[in-house]
This record gives structure tokens, C-alpha cells and sequence, in this order.
């Protein structure tokens, strides 16, 4: 009979390390004192955790052998070896049970070829399950309070090295970082464009490489570890089962000490990129270098290359802004051009103002043949029931949340407490800071429900109305073309495809295709651009409706 063996160590110290070659030994020793029996192989996941499977590489390795029947018996030494999670327990051993194949776990003397090996299994892996959860929350209350003490958990970043829980000054990195943060804050220049000179420049990343990302570029900004901050706890792990770390977006408290450590960044620096950020409120990842913060963000399109228009914007002497949009691909390698390996770089189409676009969508909504006031009550309904529900308190209910929150974590601490997994000094200090907020969220939330009831109904009513009618007197030039909005003009614009087109009489006419969300034929204006003044009409020449292109 062909046998293999499992063998698991959670860690990789020196002592566990040692354990599984003592178990590797065993298993050899335990097979050849058995007649009949022939090692097939011996399984071994190392510093991998039972709780789940997908990361032990060598137990589906085993899996898959047992389907082609390599083997038709398993040895481990226990069920908590095998696996700390009851149904994986249970849904692994029926499967090899299936196969033909039974497991014999030594030191619960166990062989699920047995009649009731199920139910022991099931008893046994429900114990090992168990003590998998009182391990995990004792780590993490460990962590918790080693974070609390300023000890700083992860690897080595960018101008910083991690020894011993502390974070150490790397000049050499640093100096990069100091870069970075000029180059953003003082020169003004994007996330992208600096990933491209320092690519360009040759300076290294924290790994080593010298191909540097707008979004490596984005979090160095956003990190306050540069300005002597700490902030951890920003990602949780909610199930000891899977281990699968998520964002925490305050499921737990953040753990924040000011300044923890010597900056590379003055704080001054530090906040004027935060404020930069914000007003150029770039996404996560920076996935997509410009957002939403504009009315025509994402909508407009290059005709030529395909790319997406993006916005800039230059200082007037009058102190005014002028913006304007551009291809991306113009703004990222300019005018078209091809490089040393022959391929096309950059794009010719047009520059268009914000005026301009303004204008053409404002002459359009005046033009076009639909019900205005039918709209006009379309929208003033949506806003109704807006302001409707914000006439509806919400913060008992938010506060109610809270003391919910405060109340589940008094009793998970008299739970530790009991199991002995935290000492009385710190129950005694917990137990008290959780009975103060108790105490302060009951007066907050029954002095909001009284000021609810005593809040005059007439009085909301009222309010209610005068907004709603200034809504209806902000929307009625809006909805006709005669005043810009925002919003109005963001949510009914589908698209906008700009086109350049070489002319021998005029060398510079531009095309703006403009689709409306809900309208199936396309608008297409001419823009002349020979013409400087930005408030003639004469610059715009509606050429004519057509289908979609």
C-alpha cells in the first residue's frame, strides 16, 4: 500500500522549523516499521497557516496526487496539522474518503475509514477551530497594544528603514523623496509627469527598479510617515479563517501618534501637498490622472488618437483663471512626432476652452426641440424628494450606532478578561473607557430625540418650502440655456468628440461632436479659431445635426 504523509508548521523560527523535520523523520521511521506499507511522499507546507488551504501549496499539491491516485493513505500527526477549519476538515476528508483514500490522524487516533470518524472529526476540528480564533484574537490584541506603544509594523519604505520596530533614516532614499514633494508642491507638476523624470533621470525605486508609476508617486504624497506621523490599523483582517486583510474604512480605530519619528518632510511641506491633493482631488491609485472635479471630466474625446481630453488651467494678470482642455497625449509627449524606435508619439488636435464648451452646450439646450417645462418639473421633483429626506434626522440613529459599536466591545473585553487572554489592569482601564463613552452616547442620544420632538413641524414645512422654491427659480435659466450649472450640464452630457481638420483656406478649424444623454442623433459645431474674442458668437457655426458616427 503506497502512503503518504502531511506535515505543517505555521511559522518559520528556528524551533518550528526543527519540529517538522522532526516529523518528517517520524513519518519515515513510523512507515518502514509497517509491513506492506511504501512511502509514496512526504507533503510539507511551511509558515503557512491551517485556518485556509489557499495558500498551502503543498497540501493541494496532495490533492491533486490523490485524484490520480498516487497514494491510498494519508498520515498527519494531527487534526490541527490537517486543518483549523471545520469545514475544511469535514469537505477534505469525504473527498479523499470518495477517492478510496482514508486519513489516519496519529495523536487523535483517528482513521476516517471508520464508522464514526466523522462525528470525532467533526468534535475535534471544531476544538482546533476554536483555539485557531482565541490564537488570533490574542495576536491581535498583542499587536494592538505594541502599536499603542509606537512599535511600527510592516517592511522598509522609501527614505525609511524598519529595525526592530523603529523607523530609521535612509539619506540616500530620502533625498528622493524630498524631490518628489518639490517637485508636486513647488514646480506644480503631476504625479505622472514625475514618475516620467525620475524614470527618465535614472534615480532608483525603494525595490530597486527605475521604472517609477504616477500611483507609486501618489501614496509617497499621501504617506504622513514623511512628516513624523504614524498612522497604522489601516487595513483589518475580519475573518481568522481567511486571513484576507481589507481597507478599514472605520470598521476598527486607527492607532495615530504625532509626531513618532524624524521627519524627511517639514510638516509645512507635508500639508500644502495634502491641500494640493485635495484641490486637484485625485483618486485612489490614481487609476485615472483627472477626475470628476470638472464639469466635462471624462467626457470629452480626442477624434484623432482617442485619448481622453484633460484640463488645464494658467494664470491671468488680472489674477483670473483661464482654463482650457487638451489631449492627454498631447499634454503627456506634445506635438506628433516619431521617436528612435519609430513609433508615433504625441497628437495634433486642438486646444478647446472651457468658454467655448460652455457656450456651445448653452446655445444647444436653447436649440434644442424638447418640453422645457416638463424637464424643469422632472428635475424640481427629484429635488423635492432630496430635500425631503434631508428634513429626516439622521443622528439618532448614527449615535445609536455607536453605542451599539461600544457596547459589543465592553462585552468582547469581559470576554477576554474571563479566558484569561488580558491582564485586570488592563480590563479595569478598558472597561472604564468604554463605560464613559457608554454613558456620554445614552445623554447625546436622548437629548437629540427630545430636540426632535420639540423641533416645530410648521417651522420644517416652511423651510422646506422656501428652498424648493429657490431650487425652482435657480433651475428655470438653467434648464434654458440662459445660465451655466454644473451639475445640469454634467449629468445631461453624454460625450464630446473633438476634431481637428487641416484647411487650406483655414488652417485651425475645430469640430466639436456633442452627444446628450437620452438624445440618439449627435450636434456638431464649428469652432474658428482664427478669431480671439471669447465672447463672440460669431467664433461658433452650428453645422448641422447628424446620427451617431
Amino acid at each position: 500500500m503506497k502512503v503518504a504523509a502531511y506535515c505543517r508548521v505555521s511559522t518559520e523560527t528556528d524551533d518550528q522549523l526543527n519540529s517538522l523535520e522532526n516529523q518528517k523523520i517520524f513519518f519515515n521511521d513510523y512507515i518502514n516499521r509497517n509491513p506492506g506499507w511504501e512511502l509514496s511522499k512526504i507533503y510539507v507546507d511551511e509558515g503557512i497557516t491551517g485556518t485556509s488551504i489557499k495558500k498551502r501549496f503543498a497540501f493541494l499539491h496532495m490533492l491533486r496526487d490523490a485524484q490520480s491516485h498516487e497514494f491510498e493513505l494519508v498520515l498527519t500527526k494531527e487534526i490541527s496539522r490537517f486543518a483549523r477549519n471545520t469545514l475544511d476538515s469535514i469537505y477534505y476528508t469525504r473527498m479523499l474518503k470518495n477517492l478510496g483514500i482514508g486519513i489516519i490522524f496519529l495523536n487523535d487516533n483517528i482513521n476516517t475509514l471508520d464508522k464514526d470518524a466523522e462525528l470525532r472529526l467533526t468534535i475535534l476540528a471544531s476544538i482546533a477551530q476554536e483555539e485557531s480564533r482565541k490564537t488570533s484574537d490574542r495576536v491581535k490584541w498583542g499587536q494592538k497594544r505594541s502599536m499603542e506603544r509606537g512599535v511600527v509594523f510592516g517592511t522598509n519604505m522609501l527614505g525609511y528603514d524598519l529595525r526592530n520596530g523603529k523607523l530609521y533614516i535612509n539619506e540616500g532614499e530620502a533625498e528622493t523623496v524630498r524631490l518628489i514633494f518639490n517637485k508636486f508642491v513647488k514646480e506644480k507638476k503631476g504625479t505622472h509627469v514625475i514618475a516620467r523624470e525620475l524614470s527618465e533621470a535614472g534615480i532608483p525605486t525603494a525595490s530597486g527598479k527605475n521604472k517609477w508609476y504616477g500611483a507609486v508617486i501618489l501614496k509617497i504624497l499621501k504617506n504622513e510617515k514623511y512628516c513624523g506621523d504614524l498612522i497604522q490599523k489601516k487595513t483589518y483582517t475580519p475573518d481568522y479563517l481567511d486571513h484576507e486583510k481589507k481597507y478599514n474604512h472605520g470598521e476598527e480605530d486607527l492607532i495615530t501618534i504625532y509626531n513618532h519619528h524624524e521627519p524627511i518632510i517639514e510638516r509645512e511641506l507635508f500639508c500644502q501637498a495634502q491641500a494640493e491633493l485635495k484641490q486637484r482631488l485625485l483618486l485612489p491609485g490614481e487609476k485615472k490622472k483627472y477626475t470628476n472635479r470638472y464639469c466635462f471630466s471624462g467626457l470629452i474625446n480626442c477624434g484623432i488618437c482617442g485619448h481622453s481630453y484633460v484640463s488645464r488651467s494658467k494664470k491671468l494678470k488680472d489674477q483670473g483663471v483661464y482654463r482650457y482642455w487638451r489631449c492627454y497625449e498631447a499634454v503627456q509627449r506634445g506635438k506628433q512626432h516619431t521617436d528612435s524606435n519609430g513609433n508615433i508619439k504625441g497628437c495634433n488636435n486642438s486646444t478647446i476652452t472651457e468658454e467655448d464648451l460652455k457656450f456651445i452646450l448653452k446655445d444647444l439646450i436653447q436649440k434644442l426641440n424638447i418640453d422645457k417645462e416638463e424637464l424643469l418639473s422632472n428635475v424640481y421633483r427629484i429635488f423635492k424628494k432630496t430635500v425631503n429626506e434631508d428634513y429626516k434626522s439622521t443622528e439618532p440613529k448614527q449615535i445609536q450606532e455607536k453605542l451599539q459599536k461600544n457596547i459589543l466591545k465592553k462585552q468582547y473585553l469581559i470576554d477576554l478578561y474571563l479566558s484569561n487572554e488580558i491582564t485586570e489592569t488592563d480590563y479595569n482601564v478598558l472597561k472604564q473607557k468604554y463605560e464613559t463613552t457608554i454613558s456620554q452616547l445614552r445623554r447625546e442620544l436622548e437629548k437629540r430625540i427630545q430636540k426632535d420632538k420639540d423641533t416645530n413641524q410648521i417651522t420644517s414645512e416652511v423651510k422646506k418650502k422656501k428652498v424648493l422654491d429657490d431650487i425652482r427659480q435657480i433651475l428655470f435659466p438653467v434648464i434654458n440655456g440662459l445660465e451655466w450649472n454644473d451639475i445640469f450640464y454634467h449629468n445631461i452630457l453624454d460625450k464630446i468628440n473633438i476634431y481637428r481638420i487641416e484647411d487650406t483656406e483655414n488652417s485651425d478649424v475645430t469640430y466639436a461632436e456633442v452627444y446628450l444623454k437620452g438624445i440618439h442623433n449627435s450636434f456638431t459645431y464649428q469652432i474658428n479659431k482664427s478669431n480671439s474674442s471669447f465672447q463672440s458668437r460669431g467664433r461658433y457655426r452650428r453645422t448641422g445635426t447628424y446620427g451617431n458616427r
